[in-house]
């Protein structure tokens, strides 16, 4: 099929590298000149492991282009696949969802179906369906449906190719057909639904899993007052087939470009209507307090941090992605420079992120070694593999004072304890 996508994004770009993997004839669009440029060279403007070799691989399938005209004329199938970023009073912006669906009104030249993919709130494919039908230059036969994504930053292309599932919210057989075309080779199930439903499925899961996160983070709260350990409860929990052991890490909260957001547009989508999630509200607020748990941990050691040499370990959200949207370690970093600290951190590809926020104020070490010399107290944010995987014995060796502070539960209790080191992590205690 022949296919555009508007938007290079974690959803547009994967989901165009995506279908022209499977044999599409795959355009994709975005405003911003600098990153077109990077794709037309086969590279991706995003850290997503796997994409870079997929683009190369169907470089002949995908074309890369910010001219809408182009992009839409002759598409069968058009993919909105835009932000749709938070506003300050948690609802989501949709500016740029509707200005795509009048730049199709106006440009499209044969009967196509319009697919929003990007998370939005209940209604919006109704809203865009009215965009377009409003502003249609052509006498033309456009059909809007939702089919939203489930995928996570760091494994995008494995959620796209091998989903659990695929969504169609459709309002008629004609745009069921396309979607199950476009669909045909990915052995995939598909649920079909209405599109209000189908909008509302991708906020009721991410919620549902951000409600799951808060809730063992504040089990772990709870076990370190009455002296349980959130890992054995955790197990036990995931045991139960009803419950499942996913998302039962404790730590220091989630971040990223889907839970804080959605959490907060279900939220106001609820409030605007006269409702209250008060499910959905207590997860945002244990998400919050849960960022600046190892800061209060860490009172009990130090009353300020002034003079004091930090090391951080960890800048994004996640391991597997450079994105800092909504990271603990924007939280706790400007506190600790606020409050004299010396910072120097690590991060195997969120540095130049977070060097483009925090320029001067920290140092940005080359490896573990280096961020952990002469420090006072370590902090943990992200459980990259090179950290789980660095031995205890260096900590003791390098600091001038083994004070860990791990928000993500890297090590085993007992192996930090037989390295010498004074370990924090979240909701544990060691057997004896």
């Amino acid at each position: 099929m022949k296919i555009s996508v508007a938007g290079t994004g974690y959803v547009g770009l994967v989901t165009a590298v995506c279908l022209a993997e499977k044999g599409n004839d795959v355009t994709c669009l975005d405003i911003d000149e600098d990153k077109i440029s990077l794709l037309q060279k086969g590279i991706s403007p995003i850290f997503e492991p796997g994409l870079e070799e997929l683009m190369k691989k169907n470089k002949d399938n995908i074309t890369y282009t910010n001219d809408y005209l182009k992009a839409y004329n002759d598409a069968q199938v058009i993919i909105i696949g835009v932000g749709t970023p938070e506003k300050k009073d948690g609802s989501a912006n949709l500016k740029y969802v509707y200005e795509v669906a009048r730049q199709i009104a106006q440009t499209v030249e044969h009967d196509c179906v319009v697919i929003v993919k990007s998370t939005v709130p209940v209604g919006t494919n109704d809203k865009v369906e009215q965009i377009i039908r409003e502003n249609k230059k052509n006498n033309i036969f456009i059909e809007v449906v939702s089919n939203p994504e489930f995928l996570s930053q760091g494994t995008a292309v494995k959620d796209t190719l091998h989903a659990t599932r695929i969504v169609l919210g459709v309002e008629s057989k004609n745009a069921e057909s396309t979607l199950r075309e476009m669909y045909n080779n990915f052995n995939i199930p598909i649920v079909v639904t209405d599109r209000r439903s189908a909008e509302m499925i991708k906020y009721a899961a991410n919620d549902f899993l951000a409600l799951k996160i808060s809730y063992i983070n504040e089990m772990a709260n709870l076990c370190e007052i009455v002296g349980a350990n959130i890992d054995d409860v955790a197990k036990g929990m995931g045991m139960d087939p009803r419950i499942g052991d996913r998302f039962l890490n404790a730590g220091i909260g989630y971040g990223g470009s889907c839970f804080p957001k959605d959490t907060k547009a279900l939220h106001w989508l609820a409030s605007f209507n006269d409702y209250e999630l008060k499910t959905v509200k207590a997860a945002i607020e244990v998400n919050e307090n849960q960022k600046i748990k190892l800061i209060k941990k860490s009172r009990k050691y130090f009353d300020s941090f002034n003079g004091l040499n930090i090391a951080v370990l960890g800048l994004t959200f996640k391991p597997g992605t450079d994105d800092l949207r909504d990271a603990p370690s924007l939280v706790n970093i400007p506190l600790l420079i606020e409050d004299g600290a010396h910072v120097k951190a690590w991060d195997p590809v969120g540095a130049d992120n977070f060097r483009k926020l925090f320029p001067d104020e920290i140092h940005y070490c080359e490896s573990i070694e280096e961020t952990l010399v002469n420090a006072d107290i370590c902090f943990i944010f992200t459980e990259w593999t090179e950290i789980k995987n660095f031995p205890l014995n260096k900590f003791k060796k390098l600091m001038r004072n083994p004070l860990i502070l791990d928000g993500r539960n890297c090590y085993p209790l007992t192996e930090a304890e037989e390295a010498g080191l004074i370990y924090e992590s979240i909701g544990r205690k060691k057997v004896n």
